[in-house]
């Protein structure tokens, strides 16, 4: 049996051709990986590119003056709670440095169930300002105003015994500017009705822009639900736009989109825990459910407020701590405490009439 040597020698041009298929072979294969390799640098260097501009978008969003340790806190299974406002600063001519909160939405995100709950808060709800000395009651839209989110957090958090550690506020103004950068969006109107120059015919499918979109959402004395239909008109809105923001569709203007996020939204939550909510909470974006702190008029002095009833302080505090799996207490606050008094002075909340309610001395509840 002749060796691979002898071979060679007695075949010489079959070795030729062997040796150059064999080097073909291999330039092919060295090419093909360059522009595999290229391929994987170009499209990890965009994805690297949208990571970075992101990061740079959400830090300047980031408030570190009420930063609270995260560490752990979004590994996926634990449930927390986060205090959703929007503000109207910037918005119809509106320039104030911080304005009152038109929406105020607390959200529950309960991985046991793969689900999130949406708990809204009517802006006229009558709240102690915690954080203010002495004691001040006002509407809770109000505490933002006075105190920035840490008030709010503290107040709404008060309002219905539940722990708020994490906020994040978004200016309408900016809303306006974001759904322009998407392209606008479309949405089915809940009812119909004329505002700020535009037509909204209840169920047929409309095409919004960032001004159409604001007036759509605004409107409220025209709505028979008040306040309660312009906030369901509201988290419409913004989940339309999320939901266009992250398609597609929407990357030609990512810079855009990224401006107008980093100007005008603010939170406690650093980038790195947007990040694990992101990578651990996907499972519950698909099922959701909504409630509402329900309310009564009356007329405390000369303004109109939403009073509820300690029954209904009590409803919802047991519905967010379940849902943030935390054992049912009693709502004992200047609240229960005024409507406690208001009650034992003719005040009934089984009237639908709009009715006077007092506010008394909150130092007298220690001697009661």
């Amino acid at each position: 049996m002749r060796s691979r040597r002898e071979e060679r020698e007695a075949h010489p041009s079959a070795t030729r051709v062997q040796n150059h298929q064999y080097k073909n072979h291999h330039v092919w294969a060295w090419v093909t990986g360059v522009i595999a390799l290229i391929a994987v640098i170009a499209v990890a260097g965009y994805f690297a590119s949208i990571y970075f501009k992101t990061k740079k978008a959400v830090d300047q969003t980031y408030d570190p003056h009420n930063a609270v340790k995260t560490t752990g806190e979004f590994n996926g299974k634990k449930r927390f709670a986060v205090l959703l406002m929007g503000t109207d600063t910037g918005a119809l001519k509106r320039t104030e440095k911080r304005g009152r909160t038109d929406t105020m939405i607390l959200a529950v995100v309960n991985p046991a169930k793969k689900h999130y709950t949406l708990v809204s808060i009517l802006r006229d709800t009558m709240a102690q300002m915690i954080g203010e000395t002495p004691t001040r009651i006002e509407k809770i839209n109000a505490a933002y105003e006075l105190g920035g989110a840490k008030m709010s957090m503290a107040s709404v958090s008060e309002l219905i015994n539940v722990p708020i550690k994490y906020y994040a506020v978004v200016n309408m103004g900016g809303i306006m500017k974001m759904i322009r950068y998407v392209g606008g969006i479309n949405i089915r109107p809940t009812l119909s009705f004329e505002y700020g120059g535009y037509v909204f015919k209840k169920g047929k499918l409309m095409h919004m822009g960032g001004a159409a979109a604001l007036a759509y959402s605004r409107m409220r004395y025209d709505d028979p639900r008040g306040d309660y239909g312009r906030q369901e008109r509201q988290r419409q809105v913004i989940i339309t736009l999320i939901k266009k923001a992250v398609s597609v569709s929407s990357l030609s203007n990512l810079d855009s989109i990224l401006t107008s996020v980093s100007s005008n939204v603010r939170t406690n939550l650093p980038f790195s825990a947007l990040q694990q909510i992101a990578m651990n909470y996907r499972g519950c974006a698909d099922h959701s459910s909504s409630d509402y702190l329900h309310g009564y008029n009356a007329m405390i002095k000369d303004a109109a407020y939403q009073v509820q009833p300690t029954s209904e302080l009590q409803r919802i505090s047991n519905l967010v701590r379940t849902e943030l799996d935390l054992p049912e207490a009693k709502v004992d606050n200047n609240e229960t405490y005024q409507n406690k008094r208001n009650e034992a002075n003719g005040f009934s909340f089984k009237s639908s009439k709009t009715q006077k309610y007092h506010i008394y001395d909150y130092t007298e509840a220690g001697d009661n």
